[in-house]
């Protein structure tokens, strides 16, 4: 996985294939074309590595020379095919061999097309290294390709994203998995750590608890941590900015990550909103907001079980234990509208074992 400016790619052709792909489209021309000494005219920029390239595979007389357009902007085709650089002079009566790194919609290659069919050339041909069938909508044939490629965004040997990317050797693909973003509610002892953990194995996801992430901060003095400390201090609540801030740092430290769970954030409506603003802002959003739920005498007895073992004074106090289910229900009641009003809310029993209530939450997410 490598990251450009804002999005990540994952590798999708190695160094040697597109040798091999390179090797096929000059042999295909060869056989066209030993006999004569065509033009081959690049396009620019995209084209520069695969144009090196099939010169040095292809054993024939020929020359090279080159013409430049531009329709991307981004990770998108504006639509609008510009020229940049004018198509090259004394090719009246050669062959013309246009030279694309990549055909997918064909706004490009008709431009080029009008471009040639004004000039009095014996013949031109199209020769393309990449080519999306699936996309494809023009009205002219390729002569020649090396690769018949899906509907994705690559970008390396030539192709570019933002203006970088074209040096890298091999070819990725932009990561266009499908994340699964959740938050996870529980009262005391309903379980949700151990949920969690199961969770994100499962789907390859990154837990995200927030007391673990301010623990994280504070300890080893980041500027972040530093931050909520001297709000902390002062008995003061940290601000919900300073707390996205943190979570924002956790989500871009796991690219790798097919999703994340959020755990103890948000508490509020609005750090429900402030939430949904930073996962837009990365193109993402939560899919989900799962709440076990489970009858409070239950989750009692579970909790003074666990107070035995652990020591926790708050887990071994009854009316402590009352005030903290009053606290959760106090604060989640609002967040629990705000995600319902998003039809993302799901209520799951959390009694049972842990397969049973593991498989519950799967059923929820194997249909989001």
């Amino acid at each position: 996985m490598i990251q450009i400016h804002d999005k990540f790619f994952k590798r999708f052709l190695s160094e040697s294939e597109i040798q091999q792909a390179v090797k096929s489209v000059a042999d295909k021309i060869a056989a066209d074309y030993k006999d004569e000494t065509p033009i081959f005219v690049g396009v620019l920029n995209g084209s520069f590595m695969f144009v090196s390239d099939l010169m040095k595979a292809y054993q024939h007389p020929c020359e090279v020379s080159f013409v430049r357009l531009s329709s991307y902007q981004g990770l998108t085709s504006t639509g609008i095919v510009e020229t940049l650089l004018d198509v090259p002079e004394n090719i009246e009566g050669r062959s013309v061999i246009i030279i694309e790194d990549i055909i997918d919609t064909g706004r490009t290659l008709q431009k080029l097309v009008h471009l040639f069919s004004k000039t009095n050339v014996k013949e031109f041909k199209i020769a393309s290294l990449f080519y999306k069938p699936d996309v494809y909508k023009g009205e002219y044939a390729i002569d020649y390709f090396g690769l018949a490629i899906p509907d994705n965004f690559i970008v390396g040997y030539g192709l570019d994203y933002k203006e970088q990317g074209r040096n890298l050797k091999e070819v990725y693909q932009l990561n266009q998995k499908h994340m699964i973003n959740l938050v996870l509610f529980g009262k005391p002892g309903a379980g949700k750590g151990t949920q969690a953990e199961f969770l994100k194995e499962k789907y390859n996801l990154k837990h995200i608890s927030t007391g673990d992430v301010f623990r994280y901060n504070i300890k080893n003095g980041t500027p972040l941590g530093t931050l909520a400390k001297s709000y902390m201090d002062k008995g003061d609540l940290v601000p919900d900015e300073v707390t996205i801030r943190m979570l924002r740092e956790e989500v871009e430290k796991n690219p790798e990550a097919d999703g994340f769970i959020f755990d103890g954030f948000p508490r509020t409506a609005a750090q429900a909103e402030a939430l949904d603003n930073f996962l837009e802002s990365k193109d993402m959003g939560i899919n989900a907001t799962i709440a076990l739920e489970a009858n409070d005498e239950i989750l009692i007895e579970r909790l003074l079980e666990r107070g035995k073992i652990s020591g926790r004074s708050d887990d071994q106090d009854v009316a402590k234990i009352r005030n903290r289910f009053d606290e959760y229900n106090q604060k989640t009641t609002p967040v629990k509208e705000f995600y319902e009003a998003q039809d993302k809310f799901h209520s799951v029993n959390g009694i049972g074992s842990i397969v049973e209530i593991t498989e519950r939450l799967t059923k929820v997410i194997e249909a989001l």
